[in-house]
């Protein structure tokens, strides 16, 4: 058999991502808070990008056009102020008044001396009154009380009851493993013990004692011991209330009849005990400062037009300001010391720079397509509220702006949107489809569960819904769910099961009886 040769000609195509490409799509799904600090850093890493300032209406540097205004160079010879200008601020400027024939004494006559921190013979006893070494005034501040930590709290009432150096070492251990509920780890002693080398009886004594501490129920290991220790601060405690919190997981079930056999007492003692029970504090340590809260900033405003519909914009606080400085670009242009290095790095600086721009205007206006379409497409809830809310996916959405459902995913992550119902995530709108009756329009998960929970919420003591009731009573409005799918929504919604609410609502009639 012969051999030969021959020359095979293959063409392949494919998507290869640039790195601005994927900084492009990185720059669609970041938050308001991530693209700030972003831009801070490419501001920093390239001289030809700066932060345009906010305050443009107050005056800047940029020049401003006086065309309008008449006479462009009458309104430069009256405004401009130069160093030259003596008859201001020259050696000229003390008998201005008398040129004038004026005195300027009285012009402004709030503008007087500026007053001192406090009276001399007060401030004297006080040395650290702000602004005495200094000359400054007072700084508000200065006096206002910051919120309080709940470590720090509890830092304050340590020297007061633990004095020996080795217990106090414990004890800061344990301050370190409370959460922000004012909780610790069921095995908390045993990680403090062999962290420090201590006996876990040692422990135990101080943890004791740091459970005797502001606020009541500090340093529990669970809810039942919680509860506990606040009542035995108020001499509570007594055998009946202690097999009471012992048993959470009954009263979690509305089980009051194995409540009263376990506690050994009537009806009437348990609603005084379950009455007890609500005033005291699950989460004694959450009305501490525990972090900084942060205030979500919608991306989007949604407006009620004056012509009829809605008016969707951009909300200016969240739009960077990112200009390119064209003129120190040219001006450094024209010194090439080192023509090849430094004209290499100009030329990638200013690529870069429209590049960014390029992105972040790119970025804008995808937000607004998709927030455009998406009240478009939530109309009706926007008018008349959840109930009204239309089952919607990323599909949809892509499909109808011409763009692909990962876009339309990028644009809706951690973005919000504020309306006149409130403010929403973007990724709110879009829900599961639930089927009709009789091939109606379908409804929205979320409308379905809005539905759900207004049903239980109107349901009286005599007459609790079960989930079988609540279906029939969906159909009748047009709604095909099944029951397991009720029981999924009252569950994820934190709903008891219709015997635990008609335990509870009995419970409740009884008690407000009394």
């Amino acid at each position: 058999m012969a051999l030969s040769a021959s020359l095979l000609l293959r063409q392949n195509q494919s998507l290869v991502m640039t790195p601005q490409l994927m900084q492009s799509i990185q720059l669609l799904q970041m938050t308001h808070f991530e693209l700030t600090q972003f831009i801070a850093q490419e501001v920093e890493r390239n001289p030809l990008l700066e932060i345009a300032a906010n305050d443009g209406d107050l005056g800047s540097d940029t020049p401003v056009d006086v065309d309008n205004f008449g006479d462009a160079e009458a309104s430069d010879a009256a405004v401009r102020v130069t160093p030259d200008s003596d008859d201001w601020y020259g050696e000229r400027a003390a008998n201005l008044g008398e040129q004038l024939d004026t005195s300027f004494e009285n012009v402004f006559p709030d503008d007087g001396e500026p007053r001192k921190a406090d009276a001399p013979e007060l401030a004297s006893q006080w040395k650290s009154m702000p602004g005495q070494e200094s000359g400054e005034s007072y700084d508000l501040d200065d006096f206002v009380a910051a919120r309080q930590s709940l470590s720090d709290h509890l830092n304050q009432q340590l020297p007061l009851a633990i004095s020996a150096a080795e217990d106090r070492m414990i004890a800061d251990a344990l301050i370190g493993q409370l959460d922000e509920t004012g909780y610790i780890a069921a095995d908390a002693v045993d990680d403090v013990a062999e962290r420090l080398g201590a006996t876990p009886s040692a422990v135990e004594y101080v943890l004791k004692t740091l459970q005797g501490f502001d606020p009541p129920g500090i340093f529990s290991r669970s809810l039942s011991e919680c509860l506990a220790t606040q009542l035995a601060q108020k001499d509570r405690l007594d055998p009946a209330m202690r097999a009471f919190v012992d048993n959470l997981e009954l009263l979690a079930k509305r089980d009051f009849a194995s409540l009263k056999k376990l506690c050994g007492v009537d009806e009437e003692d348990l609603l005084d005990m379950l009455a007890e029970i609500r005033t005291l504090n699950p989460r004694p340590g959450a009305g501490y400062d525990s972090m900084v809260s942060e205030t979500i900033v919608p991306d989007i405003i949604v407006r009620p037009s004056s012509t009829g519909g809605w008016l969707v914009e951009i909300n200016p606080d969240t739009l960077p300001r990112v200009l390119i400085n064209q003129s120190y670009f040219a001006e450094v242009s024209k010194h090439k010391a080192r023509a090849g290095e430094d004209q290499d790095f100009l030329s990638e600086c200013m690529q870069t720079a429209h590049w960014l721009t390029r992105s972040l205007d790119q970025r804008a206006r995808t937000i607004m397509k998709v927030a455009s379409e998406i009240v478009r497409q939530q109309d009706a809830f926007l008018i008349n509220g959840v109930d009204q809310l239309r089952p919607l996916n990323l599909k949809t959405v892509a499909d109808a702006i011409k763009m692909h459902e990962s876009t339309v995913s990028r644009v809706t992550s951690k973005k919000y949107m504020l309306t006149p119902r409130g403010l929403f995530e973007l990724k709110y709108f879009f829900s599961v489809s639930i089927s009709a009756v009789e091939g109606g329009d379908s409804h929205s998960a979320e409308a379905v569960r809005h539905r759900i929970k207004a049903m239980i919420a109107q349901e009286a003591a005599e007459a609790v819904l079960s989930d079988d009731d609540i279906v029939d009573n969906l159909k009748k409005t047009g709604i095909d769910i099944a029951r397991r799918t009720v029981a999924k929504y009252r569950e994820a919604m934190n709903i008891p099961s219709s015997v635990q609410r008609r335990r509870e609502k009995k419970a409740m009639a009884k008690l407000s009886a009394f």
